[in-house]
């Protein structure tokens, strides 16, 4: 006698959605890219980024100089001056190779704060988004008092209250952001997880680590990592704000924000070699922007 068993509708439902899942998702994916290549903006501007990843990455091989060594006799010469085409600073150091050399802990302090935010905020969000009731409102309240304060007061406080360093610098900037994450992972979750594949997959007997793993966490994570990217450009100046207050980076580091406030006293004597540090601080922040924007108008395919 036959013991097969005939599967229900929510199984048959099931299996041909987890058949279909890699067909929709290489050709979502395809077409994200083919948008993206269509905006001359996303591009310039991820071009630009990945340019000055290469220069900070390559700045033992680029610098021209020691980024410590400096000489009173050369300090704040202009720019122009031979064999220091950026000038220098105000204990002689060269610009180029500061600003090089710079742009590593900058670009450091303004990515891993945001993904360890990511990270964090993600798996709190999900999991509110996902179980809702106590465990929702728990994590949600929490965030809401973290919302209550304005992100540079945060970050500002908890940095003077931990003291000055990259790694507090690093912390405070993480505790800032994690609640702006958890609040998108917990409403895009919301979105997703009374969907029809995922009723499926319960009416199926997968468990909710299952179904978050399999079925969640693939339509969410775009969104919030899109989210996430928007924020690098106002983690780094955030944490060039803390480096520019003495409660970041301390000297002789180099680092954009704390070369802003080291040169800030020679803003009349050489104004142009006293506003680099901001210009990168401004065109790497205008960069991570406007390469945002691209990626979440290329995810959108409502319509």
């Amino acid at each position: 006698m036959s013991t097969a068993t005939t599967p229900t509708a929510a199984e048959a439902e099931l299996a041909v959605q987890q058949r279909q899942a890699p067909v929709r998702s290489q050709g979502y994916w395809a077409g994200v890219w083919k948008r993206v290549r269509r905006d001359p903006v996303t591009i310039a501007c991820a071009l630009l980024l990945l340019l000055m990843l290469l220069a900070i990455v390559f700045a033992p091989l680029l610098a021209p100089h020691d980024p410590y060594q400096g000489s009173m006799i050369r300090r704040l010469r202009g720019i122009g001056t031979p064999n220091y085409p950026l000038g220098t600073d105000e204990l002689g150091r060269d610009i180029v190779t500061r600003l090089l050399y710079g742009g590593r802990l900058s670009w450091f302090m303004g990515i891993v704060p945001v993904a360890l935010a990511f990270v964090i905020g993600t798996t709190l969000g999900v999991t509110a988004g996902f179980m809702g009731g106590k465990v929702n409102m728990a994590i949600m309240r929490v965030t809401d008092v973290f919302y209550a304060f304005p992100s540079v007061l945060l970050a500002v406080a908890i940095s003077g209250a931990l003291g000055a360093g990259i790694f507090n610098a690093i912390l405070s900037l993480t505790l800032v952001f994690v609640p702006q994450i958890i609040r998108v992972a917990e409403s895009v979750t919301q979105g997703v997880r009374n969907l029809d594949f995922v009723d499926a997959a319960r009416a199926s007997g997968a468990s909710g680590f299952t179904i978050v793993r399999v079925h969640v966490l693939g339509n969410v994570l775009g969104p919030i990592f899109v989210y996430a990217t928007g924020l690098i450009s106002v983690c780094m100046i955030l944490s060039s704000g803390l480096s520019f207050l003495g409660l970041g980076t301390k000297p002789p580091e180099p680092e954009w924000g704390l070369m802003l406030n080291t040169l800030r006293t020679a803003i009349y004597v050489q104004p142009w070699v006293a506003v680099l540090p901001g210009a990168c601080i401004f065109v790497t922040s205008i960069c991570f922007n406007l390469l945002s924007d691209g990626l979440r108008q290329a995810m959108d395919v409502k319509g």
